[in-house]
């Protein structure tokens, strides 16, 4: 007779005696111990000397400096003498953002930098054509700037301004291959000694509108080659995959569990994303050509995709990409920062990730394939040692603003020799036909 067999009233079975044995609860875990209270690290606040003295936040002059590879800096500086770096980095339209800078340069003079919101405000809504992204990533530029002047002016990090840390640290991933991908392999297992546990590489390289299934075959062969070594990899599609091609590249995928798959298709097609979401497993990311929460309502209201990746430096800086990441927790989306930009982008990036919820990994172009010709994420850095990669992690951003210190003559002098030279431009795809594709 089975315990769960009728019995004589009264009797005693296995599974009455089971049910009135006293709940045995485990000892806290070590990380739930550990946090008790919370996360315990205490910030000794040091306001800036000028943050007593009235006018002194006032903007004197907006700067924007041009630097290899091909990244675009902003700085600011207050009357009180406080500088605020941004990055307004587009790659491949460095002028058309110059420009934009330009124009808001002569506007912003004069206005309170502390006054962040109203500053977004303005520049969004005031000059009746909005968004897009040379208006954002100017945009972008100076709102990293800003708060990086409010930090150091009340002598606390970033992330202190945005609600305080919820996490102390966040994970990171690298790059392996480039723009046509080769040597993954041997490219993972330097990254894992470099300590990421994950990395990133392109999917295909240039692919037909409907190209033969077995230009599909190498994309499989990388991504099992890079997992075989214990790390993970997300494939970067980069809306080079038309839909024929991308739902039987997902499907055979699918075994090998990518950490997910970036832009499968072009932003746009909404309608079609979402029938590739219903044919898949794997998450789907999206979001570097999306440059306000507007651009991004549609996908998360469709439900077709998983992650949405911002990119700081293209969608509004700090005060929009906060937004976004606030709006996509409601869509149960995670939050993960596009950024194969520099230094000011990434730090932004983190201190976004250090307060947010539903941050889940930011990208690094630490040693990335386009950091060319000697220049790389720590090149204009003076305390490269804040980015260092542990167990696939970045710590906590401790100091006031954005908590990395900037290289100014160095980049004042490569900005002058970069101006002799033409800005940086993406390559441009043919298929054997001639035809462009996509990039």
């Amino acid at each position: 007779m089975s315990a769960n067999s009728p019995q004589p009233l009264g009797a005693s079975t296995a599974a009455t005696d089971i049910s009135t044995q006293q709940a045995v609860y485990l000892p806290p875990s070590e990380l739930a111990a550990k946090y008790n209270k919370g996360i315990q690290r205490p910030q000794v606040v040091q306001p800036h000397a000028s943050a007593s003295k009235a006018g002194s936040t006032k903007i004197k002059s907006i700067e924007n400096f041009y630097v290899r590879p091909r990244w675009l800096f902003v700085r600011v500086e207050t009357e009180g003498g406080v500088v605020g770096w941004g990055e307004g980095t587009l790659e491949g339209h460095t002028e058309a953002v110059q420009g934009s800078l330009k124009d808001i340069a002569r506007r912003l003079v004069g206005w309170d930098a502390m006054n962040i919101e109203e500053i977004y405000t303005y520049l969004l809504r005031h000059r009746f054509y909005r968004g897009g992204e040379v208006l954002m990533s100017a945009m972008s530029g100076v709102d990293i700037a800003l708060w990086d002047i409010k930090g150091k002016v009340l002598g606390v990090p970033v992330w202190e301004l945005l609600g305080g840390k919820i996490r102390e640290r966040c994970d990171v991933y690298g790059w392996v291959g480039g723009d046509r991908p080769s040597d993954v392999l041997e490219q993972a297992k330097v990254r894992k000694e470099q300590g990421f546990t994950r990395v990133k590489m392109n999917a295909t390289e240039s692919i037909g509108w409907l190209d033969s299934p077995h230009a599909l075959d190498e994309t499989v062969k990388r991504l099992a080659e890079v997992k075989s070594i214990g790390i993970d990899a997300g494939l970067d599609f980069h809306g080079r995959v038309h839909k024929g091609m991308a739902k039987q590249l997902a499907a055979a995928l699918e075994p090998h569990r990518p950490l997910f798959i970036e832009e499968p298709l072009l932003p746009g097609h909404v309608n079609e994303l979402k029938d590739l979401y219903n044919k898949t497993t794997i998450p789907i990311a999206l979001g570097e050509r999306l440059f306000t929460r507007l651009d991004c309502r549609p996908y998360f209201e469709a439900g077709c995709i998983d992650i949405i990746q911002p990119d700081i430096a293209h969608a509004g800086g700090i005060s929009e990409t906060k937004k976004i990441a606030i709006m996509a927790e409601a869509y149960d989306i995670g939050v993960a920062p596009h950024c194969p930009l520099g230094p000011l982008a990434f730090a932004a990036s983190l201190h976004v990730g250090f307060s947010t919820p539903n941050f889940v990994v930011c990208e690094m172009s630490w040693k990335m394939h386009y950091n060319t010709g000697g220049f790389d994420l720590f090149t204009y850095m003076k305390n490269p040692e804040v980015f260092q990669v542990q167990n696939g992690s970045v710590g906590l951003l401790t100091t006031p603003g954005l908590g990395i210190e900037l290289d100014e003559d160095l980049i004042r002098k490569e900005a002058a020799e970069a101006e002799k030279l033409e800005p940086w431009i993406n390559p441009l795809f043919r298929g054997d036909d001639g035809m462009i594709r996509e990039w």
